[in-house]
């Protein structure tokens, strides 16, 4: 079986679309169409539904992505373990970030790594929390740093840093001046909250519920599905919301927002390094799970 096809069939199985695997592969779509045509000959099934222009995975397209990913990451792991035999480590790393560690915390890791490794490529997807550990979970990436634990033995999640949520209004907002609110103050402001899936969301609501707090009571406005786009939203004073200080820094500094503690709520929750635990990770893979766990906080 031709691993450039099985490349090209993961592709289309990943993005779900003929078009953009063709981007992704430099190829035209009807080469990437002449790919899973040929696929599909030689195994006798029918691999992906075209229903309009969505592509979907058949059951027997699901059973050969597993397959597929399992021999492409062995490719890869084969090539980067004889370039670590001749004295070098070179090769790529996809790896995922949810929001806050993506946008805040892993590129200036990556620089710092790639000082000592100058010839890794490292390509960062950005998703929430649910959708880089599924990614993970689908061998699409090797590796994630996520802001909330998924229940999935599968999966093997190590503490790597530390974040506060805060409780972030807007300058003109009735609260500004306050130096701490109650618990039960809450309901009274309206908010925004991030989607479905976002780590943000699951830690925040985790410790409201260790603190007595029903999130049904929240006056819910909006949700959006960006830390950017809350941060926007309170300046506009549509509500207020629970983000990362990471995240808020700037804006705290230049008092465009304002932080307002709750009283006798501590809101610290953890960044985690999430790795798919029955699977071998790549020379490239171990040599940065090896930097992020000497560089993460004590």
């Amino acid at each position: 079986m031709d691993l450039r096809r099985l490349e090209v069939f993961c592709k289309v199985y990943e993005l779900k679309s003929f078009s953009r695997a063709g981007e992704a592969c430099l190829l035209s779509q009807p080469t990437v169409s002449e790919h899973i045509s040929h696929l599909e000959t030689h195994l006798e099934v029918r691999l992906f539904d075209r229903l309009g222009r969505e592509v979907v995975p058949t059951r027997a397209g699901e059973i050969l992505y597993n397959y597929a990913r399992r021999m492409l990451n062995l490719r890869r792991e084969a090539g980067q373990t004889l370039e670590r035999y001749r004295g070098k480590m070179s090769g790529d790393l996809e790896l995922g970030g949810s929001t806050i560690p993506g946008q805040y915390i892993l590129p200036s890791l990556i620089g710092r790594f790639k000082v000592n490794f100058a010839d890794i490529f490292i390509k960062l997807v950005i998703a929430d929390t649910m959708k880089i550990t599924d990614m993970v979970l689908d061998g699409g990436l090797e590796l994630g740093v996520v802001g909330a634990k998924i229940k999935n033995n599968k999966l093997q999640f190590d503490q790597l840093f530390d974040d506060e949520l805060v409780l972030a209004v807007s300058p003109d907002h009735r609260w500004a001046k306050r130096s701490a609110i109650r618990l039960e103050e809450l309901p009274q402001a309206p908010f925004i909250m991030r989607e479905q899936g976002s780590g943000t969301r699951m830690a925040m609501l985790e410790i409201l519920e260790q603190a007595g707090f029903d999130s049904k009571n929240f006056k819910v406005v909006a949700e959006m599905g960006s830390t950017e786009a809350i941060r926007q939203a309170i300046k506009a004073k549509v509500g207020v919301s629970i983000l990362s200080h990471r995240a808020i820094a700037d804006e705290l500094q230049f008092e465009q927002l304002c932080h307002i503690p709750v009283k006798g709520l501590s809101f610290t929750r953890h960044f985690y390094l999430v790795t798919h635990n029955k699977r071998s990770r790549s020379p490239v893979g171990q040599a940065f799970v090896d930097y992020l766990i000497e560089n993460r906080e004590k």
